[in-house]
């Protein structure tokens, strides 16, 4: 497995979620409020839309299969305790405090959730890049600030690699522009993204585009990945 992760602590039956899997869940909570988790050590989630992708694995081996519902909902009853301890039952989770408390929060049937059938795979990569933290941050504060929903990774005609802000229906939009790699083919492409759907976990990530479909995205140092679909209009041209 890629990176660290805490080790996870098991008491008897119990389990306690690391930080790094508590991050994956809040990350998850922004792509879909529901979540189906599988008995093992792998998360995946899967937009409304089915438009983004995640799989994660996790330090954590959980023992049975569970849906929910709101994973905000989850993550809020969480935050109730300190050094919460998780008892996973057959129709439910038993979440325990500290102190004692507990809370029993009941699993969702999976049948009503949207879930990740088969595995992802994507065609041959056409362009491959790095996109560090800072770029990433610089990038979404941009769109933020001039109020832009696209981003296009493109070639250049000094045979860069530049991802651009812009505004792809409007001719005259401002746009943000930055140098992310070289290109070192003789291809031509412009292929878009929704800023709304880039959702990722914080940190640097190994990004692998393939032709006119989908853009991966490969976390460098945590077991996590994300597949996003390309906007229609994408171009590429050998």
């Amino acid at each position: 497995m890629k990176g660290t992760f805490k080790k996870m602590e098991t008491v008897m039956n119990k389990i306690k979620l690391s930080e790094d899997t508590l991050s994956i869940l809040k990350n998850y909570s922004h792509i879909n409020s529901n979540l189906l988790v599988k008995e093992g050590n792998q998360i995946t989630t899967l937009s409304p839309a089915k438009n983004i992708v995640s799989v994660a694995t996790v330090p954590e081996n959980f023992p049975t299969e569970f849906g929910i519902w709101d994973l905000n909902k989850l993550l809020g009853t969480i935050s109730l305790f300190e050094d919460a301890e998780f008892e996973f039952d057959e129709k439910s989770m038993n979440i325990i405090g500290s102190g004692g408390a507990k809370v029993s929060y009941y699993y969702s049937e999976p049948r009503l959730l949207t879930v990740l059938e088969r595995e992802v795979k994507v065609p041959e990569t056409v362009v491959t890049f790095t996109l560090t933290e800072e770029v990433f941050n610089a990038v979404q504060k941009a769109a933020a600030v001039l109020q832009l929903p696209d981003l296009c990774v493109r070639s250049t005609e000094d045979g860069d690699i530049e991802l651009l802000v812009t505004d792809k229906k409007t001719p005259t939009s401002n746009t943000y522009s930055i140098v992310v790699g070289e290109n070192t083919s003789d291809t031509t492409f412009c292929f878009y993204l929704k800023i709304e759907n880039i959702k990722l976990l914080g940190g640097d990530y190994d990004v692998d585009i393939c032709k006119s479909v989908v853009c991966k995205f490969n976390h460098r140092s945590k077991d996590i990945l994300y597949y996003i679909a390309l906007e229609s209009d994408s171009n590429y041209s050998e």
